[in-house]
């Protein structure tokens, strides 16, 4: 006889509990947030989607601190960073947080391996070696490690920023349109790591992305309309992601 796992045993990684944000005052006030509540497993790949406008970007923002919200709580494992001074905050976003953006964000003077190791050295804390040389070896980059940004391709620079959002064994990396700026076989790539960060290192990823390719790596798509939660799917397909955003009206 099988036995369900218990809800509590599921690790919460990232929570919202009716977030709201808004945006300007009076009548040009826009609602972009309207009373979300959500959790985040942790050790699952989570993508957010959701029609232009619909607040996907807002809600990472919000998640990972780096926008403020109106109402609500946001709790990362758990700790309440809704409540935290902007000193706590930063070292938080420092310490437990990793960031994948669209644009690279790579210092152009520093090698690859200065860019990954930056954080560390600026808090003061040395790399452990055996996970900087696990994901160094991951993502590919043993022999990248020496050159400079202008001498990476975009994709080469998009696996050295994930390196450095990996480094500090972060609780959680969000992501933000990770592939917006790569070709379709670089985009790939960096998409098989983020997944193979989560199935082999334990990882935590919460990606915002467009793209139902993207979206079709994560283990979850969470679906956003008008500031407001509508819906989800469990191991997602292109296919089933492109009918969900139809229905929408995307």
């Amino acid at each position: 006889m099988s036995v369900a796992t218990p809800q509590a045993a599921v690790r919460t990684a990232v929570t919202a509990q009716d977030v709201v944000k808004v945006y300007g005052r009076g009548e040009t006030a826009v609602r972009a947030l309207a009373g979300i509540s959500i959790g985040f497993a942790a050790g699952e790949f989570t993508a957010i989607m959701g029609p232009s406008g619909s607040g996907k970007s807002t809600l990472m923002h919000c998640l990972a601190g780096l926008d403020t919200v109106d109402a609500g709580t946001i709790h990362i494992g758990r700790t309440e960073i809704t409540r935290l001074a902007d000193r706590e905050l930063t070292k938080l976003r420092r310490d437990r947080i990793g960031f994948v953006f669209q644009a690279f964000n790579l210092l152009p003077t520093l090698t690859a391996e200065q860019n990954i190791l930056l954080g560390l050295e600026l808090a003061g804390r040395r790399p452990h070696k055996a996970w900087f040389d696990q994901i160094i070896d991951v993502l590919g980059l043993r022999d990248r490690l020496r050159h400079k940004p202008s001498e990476l391709s975009g994709g080469q620079q998009q696996r050295v920023a994930c390196a450095r959002a990996l480094i500090a064994q972060p609780d959680v990396v969000f992501a933000d349109e990770p592939t917006g700026n790569l070709d379709s076989r670089s985009g790939a790539e960096v998409l098989d790591f983020l997944r193979m960060s989560v199935k082999r290192l334990g990882q935590t990823v919460i990606m915002v992305t467009h793209d139902p390719v993207a979206a079709a790596y994560a283990d979850r798509v969470v679906l956003l309309a008008d500031g407001t939660l509508a819906g989800e799917l469990r191991q997602p397909t292109r296919d089933s992601v492109l009918a969900a955003l139809k229905h929408l009206g995307a």
